[in-house]
């Protein structure tokens, strides 16, 4: 009798369908990438959110979002109330993928009853993928990483 060896990959079977897609449904209902956040802010008017950059005041001065509000994540319980209006969501963000600054603060402002999602990548994605940021010198741009954004188009196309 032969038995086959199942693959790493398959050793645990994959979800049914509707499972899957209710399991990333509700990731995206958590979690916004960088390019979609630079498209919103791009599109020029109110785009529905405000962004919170949930870093310390020194990783702030080092870079960060233009337009993002400065909250770091130790400060939102004593501060939320005053920078941020509850019926308008939040999407915050720390240094990046190595970080999970941007998910505590998001716990906390949900805890505090603030609709919120996780902007993936952090600082460092929007720095790699070629988006403006704003430092106490000014404003710079980076050229962007070809392993986070696809040279010459503006956007991935996802």
């Amino acid at each position: 009798m032969t038995t086959t060896a199942v693959n790493p990959v398959l050793r645990v079977a994959p979800a049914s369908p509707a499972e899957a897609a209710a399991h990333f449904r509700a990731s995206l209902a958590f979690h916004a990438d960088v390019s979609d956040v630079a498209a919103a802010l791009a599109a020029g008017g109110d785009p529905g959110f405000v962004l919170v950059d949930s870093r310390s005041t020194e990783a702030w001065e080092q870079g960060r979002v233009p337009g993002a509000v400065h909250l770091p994540t130790a400060l939102v319980p004593e501060q939320a109330a005053e920078l941020l209006d509850p019926s308008v969501p939040v999407v915050t963000y720390c240094w990046g993928p190595g970080c999970n600054g941007a998910t505590r603060a998001a716990l906390a402002l949900a805890e505090l009853g603030y609709r919120v999602k996780e902007m993936l990548g952090g600082f460092e994605y929007w720095a790699r993928e070629g988006f403006e940021f704003d430092t106490w010198q000014g404003r710079d741009r980076r050229v962007p990483d070809p392993l986070t954004a696809p040279a010459g188009a503006d956007d991935c196309g996802c």
